[in-house]
């Protein structure tokens, strides 16, 4: 595969657990705000960890992330 083969490869697999990533924590949060476990103004610490086996990639990015 050629460079721009592995960017298009890693693109499509950005893109998915972007859209997916960001599915699912608004569903979360709405849900917290809706059962008052929040309000919607916090400021939360969080991380994502990226693993691949195959290529020994394990990397965890941390952020915050304010409402």
């Amino acid at each position: 595969m050629n460079q721009n083969g592995h960017n298009a490869a890693i693109g499509k697999f950005l893109k998915n657990f972007n859209q997916t990533a960001e599915v699912e924590l608004e569903k979360q949060l709405r849900n917290a705000i809706a059962s008052g476990k929040i309000t919607g103004h916090e400021t939360f610490s969080g991380a994502v960890t990226l693993s691949i086996e195959k290529i020994d990639l394990n990397v965890t990015i941390y952020t915050k992330i304010e409402l």
